[in-house]
C-alpha cells in the first residue's frame, strides 16, 4: 500500500479531512511512491489559528531556548540522514550525494541559527534631547508562513523554520505537492524533540488554495516563498489586502563570463557543476555562458568534452551520479521545446539535446553555442542541464549582455586580473557573483536577488533580521 501522508497542526498529526489526495511520483521510475492530503483553506485556517495562539508564549521563551529546540532537531535528523536521503532522491530525483549534502547543511543550518540566540541585539540611539533615552528594539514578526519548492524541499523547511522560530514566531509550511515526504518527517522529528504545540505547523494541497491562504490570512505577519516568478506575482496579490510582509526567491538566469586570461579547465569544471547540479533545476544554476572571442573555440570543445562525461541516470540504484531525472514530464516536455526553439532561432547544438530512454525524466546534458542575447535562451530561465553558449570581445560589451535580464540573482566570472574581476564586481547587477568557483552559496551569507530574482532574502544576520521588525521607544526622564 502506498505511503499516506497526514497533516501536522497544533502538535499533533492529522489525517485527511477532504477525502481527496494528490499522488507523490517518482520522477525516475514514475511510480506512485505516495499520497498526500489535498488540504482546504479549512486546514490552513486551523493551522494558522494555532500558530497564532502558540505565538505569544514562545516569544516570552528565553531566544536561547528557542535555539536549544533547534539543535536538538538537528541531532535528530543526523541520526535519520540515511532514510531523509533516501526519501529525497525518491521523491525528487536528486542523486545520493547531493540528497545526503542537503540533509547535513539542514542540520548544520539549524545549528548555525542557533547560534544567533545570543547574538541578535537591538541598537541605544542618541537623543536631541538632554534628559531622554532612545531605545530600538528587535521583535519577533508574530505568525509567519512560508511555501517551499521541490528542488531543495528538506532545506527549505530549515530556512524558513529556524530564523523564524529562533526570534520568536511561529510558523506554518507548505511543502510542494512533487516533494511533500521528507517535510513529513522533518514534522516527526518536531514532535520527537517536544516543541511546544502550535510552534511549527505543516499543511499540505496546492499553491492555489492553500498558498492562497497563508499569503492572505490576516493573523499572517510575513509570508516567505520560493518558487517562480508566477507564485510569487501571486503571493504578493494574495498579501497585499492585508499588506502584509512578503520574502520571494524567485527566478533566475545566471550569467557565467569567460575572460581570455581564464584557467579553462576551472571554467569548464565549474560551470558544468554549476549548470547539473539537481539536473540543472537551481535558481542559481549557471544558465547562459558569454566567453571570450580569443579562447572561445577552445573553451567550447572542453566544454563539450565535460559535459558528455556527466554521468547521469537513476540514483535509486546507481549511487555515483552527476545528476538524475528532471521532476516531472512538463519540465522534459519543457526542455525539449526550448532547445528546439533555440536551434530554430540559430543556435547550434554541440551535444545533448533529447529526452533519455522511455521510463523517467531524464534529458542529456546539452551545449548551445551561437547564442545571442535576442534568442529565448537566453533570457527565460531554463530549469534543466542546457547550457546556451554566446561571446563577447571586451569585458565592458559582457557586462552588458549579462545584465541584459529580467532577473539579477547569482552570476559568476572568470579571470586571473584581480583588476578585471573588481570591475566586474562593480558593473554586475546581481545579489551575488561568484569569482572562480562554482554558484553555491554559504549559510553565512545572504542569499537575495535583485529585479524579478525576488524581494528580500535568505541566510545569515541579514537573513535572520528578515524575521524580525523594529520598536523604537523614547524614554524621557525628570532631572
Amino acid at each position: 500500500m502506498k505511503r499516506e501522508l497526514e497533516m501536522f497542526v497544533n502538535g499533533t498529526f492529522v489525517a485527511n479531512t477532504t477525502g481527496k489526495w494528490i499522488d507523490v511520483i517518482n520522477p525516475s521510475t514514475e511510480s506512485v511512491i505516495a499520497r498526500m492530503p489535498e488540504g482546504s483553506v479549512e486546514d490552513v485556517q486551523k493551522a494558522i489559528d494555532a500558530a497564532d495562539a502558540a505565538q505569544e508564549a514562545w516569544e516570552k521563551t528565553p531566544a536561547v531556548e528557542r535555539g536549544q529546540y533547534l539543535r536538538k532537531i538537528a541531532a535528530e535528523i543526523r541520526i535519520a540522514q540515511d532514510e531523509l536521503t533516501d526519501i529525497i532522491v525518491q521523491e525528487g530525483g536528486k542523486t545520493q550525494g547531493l540528497a545526503r549534502v542537503e540533509v547535513l547543511f539542514t542540520a548544520d543550518y539549524l545549528d548555525y541559527m542557533a547560534e544567533w540566540a545570543r547574538r541578535y541585539e537591538g541598537e541605544i540611539i542618541q537623543s536631541d534631547r538632554p534628559n531622554e533615552n532612545i531605545f530600538l528594539f528587535k521583535k519577533a514578526i508574530g505568525v509567519t508562513t512560508g511555501i517551499l519548492p521541490w528542488n531543495f524541499p528538506f532545506f527549505l523547511v530549515a530556512r524558513k523554520a529556524a530564523p523564524a522560530l529562533l526570534t520568536g514566531n511561529t510558523i506554518v509550511v507548505k511543502p510542494s505537492q512533487q516533494t511533500p515526504i521528507n517535510a513529513y518527517m522533518f514534522a516527526q522529528l518536531v514532535e520527537k524533540v517536544g516543541l511546544p504545540k502550535g510552534v511549527f505547523n505543516l499543511v499540505n494541497g496546492r499553491g492555489s488554495v492553500i498558498g492562497h491562504e497563508l499569503a492572505s490570512n490576516p493573523k499572517v505577519g510575513m509570508v516567505s516563498l520560493t518558487g517562480s516568478v508566477s507564485a510569487g506575482q501571486q503571493t504578493m496579490v494574495s498579501a497585499a489586502g492585508n499588506l502584509t510582509k512578503v520574502s520571494l526567491e524567485l527566478g533566475g538566469k545566471a550569467p557565467a563570463i569567460v575572460m581570455d586570461d581564464a584557467d579553462l579547465d576551472l571554467a569548464v569544471r565549474s560551470i558544468i557543476a554549476s549548470r547539473v547540479i539537481n539536473t540543472g533545476q537551481v535558481c542559481n544554476c549557471a544558465e547562459r555562458v558569454y566567453v571570450h572571442t580569443k579562447v572561445k573555440d577552445v573553451f567550447l570543445k572542453k566544454l563539450v568534452e565535460g559535459m558528455k562525461q556527466v554521468k547521469f541516470g537513476d540514483p535509486n540504484v546507481t549511487h555515483d551520479l552527476d545528476m538524475g531525472p528532471l521532476i516531472e514530464a512538463s519540465s522534459l516536455k519543457a526542455m525539449e521545446e526550448k532547445v528546439a526553439k533555440a536551434i530554430s532561432q540559430g543556435a547550434r547544438l554541440l551535444c545533448g539535446g533529447h529526452r533519455h530512454g522511455d521510463v523517467g525524466y531524464f534529458f542529456e546534458p546539452t551545449v548551445l553555442s551561437d547564442a545571442t542575447n535576442a534568442m529565448d535562451i537566453m533570457q527565460e530561465e531554463t530549469f534543466g542541464p542546457v547550457l546556451p553558449v554566446g561571446e563577447f570581445s571586451s569585458l565592458e560589451e559582457a557586462i552588458a549582455l549579462a545584465n541584459d535580464s529580467e532577473f539579477g540573482l547569482t552570476s559568476s566570472i572568470f579571470t586571473q586580473n584581480l583588476n578585471t574581476a573588481f570591475k566586474a564586481i562593480r558593473g554586475l547587477k546581481f545579489g551575488e557573483t561568484y569569482i572562480n568557483r562554482e554558484n553555491f552559496e554559504a549559510m553565512q551569507g545572504f542569499h537575495a536577488g535583485w529585479r524579478k530574482s525576488g524581494i528580500g532574502g535568505a541566510d545569515g544576520k541579514h537573513g535572520l533580521e528578515e524575521y524580525l521588525q523594529t520598536h523604537v521607544v523614547y524614554l524621557e526622564t525628570q532631572g
